[in-house]
């Protein structure tokens, strides 16, 4: 088996720096006093697992594939062109993920739901999509996918992370629905979901 490229071990290195980013904004982030729920939707489970397993694919390659396969992208001129969007777009998703964390503060959960007092947030990255932390999730799983170069998990990835996705997205703006009524409708006509002119 060849040996992966610098590049490639570079675009990789910095890519599992933004995964250690990215577990630091919320294993470390500040935890306000937990707030009573007022509604949940379970459903968003299967949304959380469907994600799970599509990172999984993309860092656990199927048995017998080599680590790092030599793809011609990730070496030469055109290699180092390839890791900077890569690492770009790695560093962008961290950075989406964090701020939107930030701006949600008590209200972020893994599952979704209401909180007492929950308002309707629209600042911050959520002025641009409605689900700004959804976006840098998939940001991230397609830079770890282009850095491991398996392409045929990215692509299963990436569709087994859009269906979670838009069942997360369901689940949760069901309950917005629910509680901001015509508020949130405005704010749904005017924002994307996820991914501007896509979703």
């Amino acid at each position: 088996m060849d040996k992966p490229t610098p590049i490639a071990l570079f675009t990789l290195g910095g890519v599992v720096l933004c995964w250690m980013v990215f577990a630091a904004v919320f294993l470390f982030r500040r935890r306000l006093p937990k707030q009573p729920e007022t509604k949940r939707d379970r459903l968003s489970l299967l949304g959380i697992f469907l994600q799970m397993f599509a990172y999984f694919l993309v860092w656990f390659q199927l048995p017998g594939k080599p680590f790092l396969p030599p793809v011609a992208v990730l070496s030469g001129s055109m290699g180092i062109v390839f890791s900077a969007f890569t690492l770009a777009l790695a560093v962008g998703s961290v950075w989406l993920i964090a701020a939107a964390a930030s701006t949600l503060g008590r209200q972020w959960a893994l599952a979704a739901r209401l909180v007492e007092g929950h308002k309707l947030i629209t600042v911050g990255p959520y002025r641009f999509v409605r689900n700004p932390i959804y976006t840098g999730m998939l940001g991230m799983l397609v830079a770890t996918g282009l850095a491991m170069e398996h392409w045929t998990a990215l692509v299963v990835a990436v569709v087994l992370f859009a269906i979670g996705m838009v069942i997360r997205v369901r689940s949760e703006e069901k309950l917005l629905r629910h509680a901001f009524g015509e508020e949130f409708e405005d704010y749904a006509r005017h924002v994307p979901a996820v991914v501007p002119g896509i979703f």
